[in-house]
C-alpha cells in the first residue's frame, strides 16, 4: 500500500504540470473568435467613419448653397443646379414662391398687394453611398424677397 501512496501525488503533479495539447487548441480556436470579431467591428466602425466623413461634405455643400442662393439680392425665382468634387456631389436649388399652409384665402389675397412675398429656397443633394447607391437630402428655409423677382 505504501507503494501505492508514494506513486499517487507523482502521477497528480504530471498531470497538473501543464497543459495538454486538446487544451491549448480550445484555447487557439477561442482566441480566434475573438479576434476575428474585433476585426470585424473595427472594419465595421471605418466604413461608418467613411460614410460619415461624406455626409459632412455634402451637409457643407448644401449650407453653402443655400446661403449663396438666399443671399442674393434680389432673389429671383428658378433653378439652379451644379455639382463639386469632380462631380461626386450633386446639387440643386430652386427658389419658388411659398405660401405657409392653412392660410385663410381672404389673408392670402389681402398678401397680394403688398410689394414683398415670402419665398422657399430648397436644396437637394445627392452623394455617393458607401453601399454603392446614391444618397439624397434636402435643406430648405424661407426669406422674404420683392413681388415679381425676375
Amino acid at each position: 500500500m505504501r507503494a501505492a501512496n508514494r506513486l499517487s501525488p507523482t502521477g497528480a503533479r504530471r498531470r497538473a504540470a501543464g497543459f495538454s495539447l486538446l487544451e491549448v487548441l480550445v484555447a487557439f480556436v477561442i482566441l480566434t473568435l475573438v479576434a476575428t470579431s474585433l476585426f470585424r467591428l473595427f472594419a465595421g466602425s471605418l466604413a461608418n467613419v467613411g460614410a460619415a466623413e461624406e455626409y459632412s461634405r455634402a451637409v457643407l455643400v448644401a449650407e453653402s448653397v443655400l446661403a449663396e442662393v438666399g443671399s442674393a439680392r434680389p432673389l429671383r425665382e428658378g433653378t439652379r443646379a451644379g455639382s463639386v468634387e469632380d462631380g461626386r456631389i450633386e446639387w440643386k436649388a430652386s427658389v419658388e414662391p411659398w405660401l405657409a399652409p392653412g392660410v385663410p384665402p381672404d389673408l392670402e389675397r389681402a398678401s397680394e398687394s403688398l410689394p414683398t412675398r415670402l419665398y422657399r429656397i430648397a436644396v437637394e443633394v445627392s452623394f455617393p453611398s458607401p453601399a454603392g447607391g446614391q444618397r439624397t437630402f434636402a435643406l430648405a428655409t424661407t426669406r422674404i424677397g420683392p413681388r415679381g423677382a425676375p
